[in-house]
């Protein structure tokens, strides 16, 4: 019987040749029977003789390809599952809801005041930055009257 040979991507087989090879230079045995003929037509090369080993189908080896593959019937399952989790806390919520609405409105309407509070402060800020604009143009105004030179009035 023989075994199915994987294919193998050109990065994998790449890499299974130049280990293979690597052992072999460091005096790995041979893995199948090769006459002195075919080493000597080789030139004893470890990297040929790495890939007549690789295409006979001789090598013990195999690939861990770390790429998932498709499961959708796992993630359909763990999908349900966590839409069927989240529904029961939406329930539980909604009944605890239901006893604290008066809760919550009195929450709201604190919240709001809070912030009518904050736009009010902010509107008495701009009003003071407005004022104190006002008072920097008057007396912008008085500067150049007091070292107005004979420019008569016109700005540049």
């Amino acid at each position: 019987m023989a075994k199915e040979q994987p294919e193998f991507s050109k990065y994998e087989r790449a890499r299974i040749l130049g280990a293979r090879a690597l052992q072999i230079s460091m005096d790995a045995p041979l893995l199948m029977k090769v006459d002195d003929a075919d080493l000597e037509n080789l030139n004893y090369d470890p990297l040929k003789m790495a890939e007549k080993e690789l295409d006979s189908g001789v090598l013990p080896i195999t690939v861990n390809r770390p790429m998932p593959e498709k499961r959708d019937e796992k993630l359909k399952e763990i999908k349900i599952e966590e839409l069927e989790k989240e529904e029961e806390a939406h329930a539980v919520e909604e009944k605890a809801g239901v006893a604290s609405a008066g809760d919550d409105k009195e929450e709201a309407d604190e919240n709001a005041a809070i912030v009518v509070e904050e736009k009010a402060t902010e509107i008495a800020d701009i009003k003071s930055d407005e004022e104190v604009e006002e008072e920097i143009e008057e007396t912008d105004g008085a500067g150049e009257d007091i070292g107005g030179g004979d420019d008569g009035g016109s700005e540049e």
